[in-house]
């Protein structure tokens, strides 16, 4: 990767550190996310390897996530420039961005589940990831997101809480409910409305939920995970989270030729039995 160039404002890279996110608006153009919202569509491999995850009350948000990225809007997108660039810089050090993994969040209309207070080093941790300040995520989205379809919560500054305790709920992982509250009373609530294209990136000790979708419009959305190489996980499966990313042009996206996402190493949950004893089946989680 070239040596890494610094696109956040010393202002802005204060205001992460105090908040635990930033939210770039029109970070995607139109034109790019046309191009991944249509290939989320018309994909097979996407629509074959979403899985159905219930929350609660029993409403689905279809979820597809795999590890490394392949040549397709996706996986050019996670790779792009301004998105690796961006992400080195928030997260620090001298070490190469690596990529642990991406989904597409799919909260259809009416049924589109909830998801309760988490924080995704929460999870991280079981596959035993050193660092949490080495990982961070970042939603780009691809329909409009607001309040009435569920877009995401978070509690301003809950990253400087460190790790909370989480522990299932149903058939949910989530975090110490005691400690959430809290945090409600000491922080601000936010809800992060995102137009189309519009991008937040976030900490992974960040605490945040999602309501269901109760609107009549489709709330979908990219997320992608990031680590950096010297973040060593010594219970992992993938072998993404350690492989050095090679940045592509920004106008990979829209000009290359691409491949299907049926390359892709999708997550199942019949992938491995294993996978629930080390975590990774609560890693399989709706924003």
């Amino acid at each position: 990767m070239h040596k890494p160039k610094t696109p956040f404002s010393p202002e802005q890279m204060l205001q992460f550190q105090q908040d635990g996110y930033l939210i770039v608006r029109d970070f995607c153009s139109k034109a790019e996310v046309d191009r991944l919202y249509g290939v989320a569509l018309e994909d097979d491999a996407m629509r074959t390897n979403a899985m159905d995850l219930n929350d609660q009350t029993g409403k689905k948000t279809r979820l597809s996530l795999w590890f490394t990225p392949g040549r397709d809007p996706f996986g050019y997108l996670v790779r792009t420039e301004k998105m690796v660039h961006r992400v080195h810089q928030l997260m620090g050090g001298d070490s190469p961005v690596c990529h642990f993994h991406s989904k597409l969040m799919q909260k259809e209309p009416k049924v589109g589940g909830a998801w309760e207070w988490h924080q995704d080093y929460g999870y991280w941790y079981k596959n035993q990831f050193i660092y949490p300040d080495r990982m961070m995520s970042v939603m780009i989205a691809l329909t409009e997101a607001n309040q009435e379809n569920g877009c995401l919560q978070v509690i301003k500054g809950s990253h400087r809480m460190g790790r909370l305790n989480h522990g299932f709920t149903g058939e949910q992982v989530g975090a110490d409910m005691v400690m959430v509250d809290n945090a409600l009373k000491t922080m601000e609530l936010v809800y992060c409305e995102l137009q189309p294209g519009d991008a937040l990136f976030f900490h992974s000790n960040m605490l945040h939920r999602s309501e269901a979708n109760l609107s009549d419009r489709p709330r979908w959305s990219l997320i992608a995970c990031y680590n950096t190489l010297d973040n060593i996980a010594y219970s992992e499966k993938s072998p993404a989270w350690r492989i050095p990313l090679e940045t592509v042009p920004d106008e990979a996206v829209t000009e290359w030729d691409f491949e299907s996402l049926s390359k892709a190493d999708f997550l199942t949950k019949d992938r491995d039995p294993a996978l629930k004893e080390t975590g990774w089946e609560s890693d399989v989680k709706v924003k």
